[in-house]
């Protein structure tokens, strides 16, 4: 679930990724439609990507890194990384977006960036992957990669 604020009367709606994907999810006070533009978007928590939802999810966002968390159910140190992933996306303030990709289910995407293991954190801005991250990492290192491509600016 996100929170997606209506542009037409401002309300804050909780809305299903699905329905958002689908253009159908609309404004519970105006009945306007609702659209995930990222300054409109407080994500709480992380969001879900397919091989289908990748470009729009992760390439398509700008302004601000995209920190994709590759992982797979059972994996244990997936399962560690979790919990870190989720407080960062509830940390977040809009300054970065935090998603989730498993590999088992997405092998597009997985190959695409040529995950040979996991846990891999892929951070993307403006369309560029620009950093990576291999196995369980602690919370501190992670968030000082996310500072840093906070700061990252592609040159010309």
């Amino acid at each position: 679930m996100q929170v997606i604020k209506c542009g037409q009367c401002e309300t804050k709606n909780r809305v299903d990724e699905a329905r958002l994907a689908r253009s159908d999810a609309k404004c519970g006070k105006c009945g306007a439609r609702l659209q995930a533009d990222g300054a409109d978007v407080a994500e709480t928590k992380p969001v879900i990507v397919t091989d289908a939802t990748f470009d729009r999810e992760v390439m398509g966002i700008t302004g601000r890194p995209v920190m994709l968390d590759c992982w797979a159910p059972w994996c244990a140190p997936c399962r560690m990384i979790g919990p870190i992933m989720d407080q960062l996306a509830s940390e977040s303030d809009g300054r970065y977006r935090i998603a989730k990709l498993n590999v088992d289910e997405n092998p597009g995407t997985s190959s695409r960036y040529q995950i040979a293991s996991i846990p891999t954190m892929l951070i993307f801005k403006d369309g560029k992957l620009i950093d990576r991250l291999i196995g369980a990492q602690p919370k501190q290192a992670i968030v000082e990669r996310l500072r840093l491509a906070t700061q990252f600016r592609a040159s010309a």
